[in-house]
């Protein structure tokens, strides 16, 4: 069973995709922020997938995922961006810093299953 790890700031989401996510036979590892979520891989947790919305208070979304890409274990790991923003210019510059992929909310579970197994190996 691969394991997702979601990191978002609004409770909601978090609630949503992850039974999304469950219901379509993943564990899911939930924060409420980049800094929690990074703890989380500073711990050595296996994760097979981030998933994180760009704009939450403190460290945002391409902030983290830079630091993420800094760990041995993630260099290589899909990251997936599941957020309000559409610019070509956030997209480009999450790319830039790692970033597999890019959802914009609110996507439906066929849409963010099926990008999932575009990128989870």
């Amino acid at each position: 069973m691969s394991t997702i790890m979601l990191v978002d700031d609004s409770a909601t989401i978090l609630l949503s995709i992850s039974n999304i996510l469950t219901k379509a036979g993943y564990a899911v590892e939930k924060a409420g922020n980049a800094a929690e979520g990074l703890a989380k891989f500073k711990s050595g947790m296996k994760v097979d997938l981030l998933i994180t919305d760009l704009n939450m208070p403190g460290m945002n979304g391409i902030e983290f995922i830079k630091e993420v890409r800094t760990l041995p274990n993630y260099k290589f790991m899909p990251i997936l961006f599941l957020t309000t923003e559409s610019q070509q210019s956030k997209r480009l510059e999450a790319k830039a810093a790692g970033a597999s992929g890019w959802l914009v909310k609110p996507a439906t579970a066929d849409e963010l299953l099926g990008t999932i197994k575009l990128v989870i190996r």
